[in-house]
């Protein structure tokens, strides 16, 4: 498929109306410049858009049974519909009925028998204006992880680590995420939505080396008992301040997750980890998911105490920290997706 396939493509319009007449007529309005699927209840609608995702909704208010406002309701609750437009239609011009359909999130509100041109016009509005808003929130995320990557970046270096250790074990997230989601497994703690934020909050994990000094840092001996204890205090501070972040900006949901994958990061599957020795499924998923991720890149890594060992050794190390310092799920996620994980490691190498 080329890589502007998708600009080519006609948008795609879901009708939504009980009178078979009304759907033919609309359906003959937009067949030239749209392409078009056709339901006659609320319920079609629904069982469609489950798996499928238009890129605009064109809603008849009075049907039988669920009418126009419970699917316009039932439809927003579906992740993929939520930034969706939906225009209702009715034969019903009246303040009420508009109030309630733009109060419910419809975007616009057109009366039947709908002529042509008005109608055109107003779903090429809408869906320009989604287009806008989708390529604007894209951006808008993008320019916010390049400050979360040039942020935690700075923390790593604190330590001499390179700054794309961070980005690394970010991919490695994602792409060991991205296996268990595909094999089904932790349902009820993986979903691609959540994914997203562990992939947005996994730079963070090092954050509260921020209040570790330099000297401990960088020290190329053995640390004392009372210095690997102040450096085991950075999951303890990067928690913290995380948490902070997350409540000055509630809406931000990874920080969320980062805060909880900076506290937990070094706990271990058999209760030997720190900070608060969790065990088992008592250590947050995606604190077990970047335990894997992050030892992985550490192995790799020359640190000031040691040369970076070889791709073979470090898959040693996770392989035998199978069930004891790693969950066994995820190690087997790791091992299935050995070839991305390799690449990974190939582009984002200085």
């Amino acid at each position: 498929i080329p890589a502007n396939a998708k600009v080519l493509m006609k948008k795609e319009i879901l009708i939504v109306d009980d009178n078979r007449a009304i759907l033919k007529q609309l359906g003959a309005l937009l067949s030239e410049a749209y392409e078009f699927s056709l339901a006659t209840s609320g319920e079609e609608a629904l069982s469609f858009c489950e798996l499928e995702t238009p890129d605009l909704v064109l809603l008849d208010v009075e049907m039988p049974g669920m009418d126009g406002f419970e699917t316009i309701v039932r439809l927003k609750s579906i992740p993929s519909m939520r930034g969706v437009p939906v225009i209702f239609l009715t034969g019903f011009n009246d303040a009420d009925t508009e109030i309630k359909a733009l109060e419910l999130g419809a975007m616009d509100f057109i009366t039947k028998p709908a002529e042509k041109d008005i109608l055109l016009y107003r779903i090429k509005i809408h869906l320009d204006l989604c287009e806008y808003k989708n390529n604007l929130e894209s951006r808008k995320s993008a320019l916010e992880n390049n400050i979360v990557i040039s942020f935690a970046e700075i923390i790593e270096c604190k330590d001499n680590n390179s700054g794309d250790h961070v980005l690394r074990t970010s991919k490695y997230v994602e792409t060991i995420g991205g296996e268990l989601l595909r094999k089904g497994l932790f349902p009820g703690e993986l979903s691609p939505e959540n994914l997203e934020l562990m992939i947005r909050g996994a730079p963070f994990h090092d954050i509260g080396k921020i209040g570790i000094t330099d000297a401990i840092l960088r020290k190329d001996t053995t640390l004392t008992s009372a210095e690997y204890n102040q450096i085991k205090n950075h999951t303890v501070i990067g928690a913290r301040v995380l948490e902070q972040f997350h409540l000055r900006e509630p809406e931000q949901l990874y920080l969320k997750y980062a805060s909880i994958m900076a506290g937990g990061h070094h706990e271990r599957f058999d209760g030997n980890g720190y900070p608060y020795g969790l065990k088992g499924a008592e250590i947050p998923f995606c604190c077990r998911l970047l335990a894997v991720a992050n030892v992985y890149d550490a192995c790799l890594t020359e640190r000031i105490y040691r040369p970076a060992l070889s791709q073979d050794e470090a898959y040693r190390i996770i392989w035998q920290g199978s069930g004891t310092e790693f969950d066994p799920t995820i190690v087997d996620a790791f091992t299935s997706a050995g070839k991305e994980i390799a690449a990974i490691r190939t582009v984002f190498h200085n």
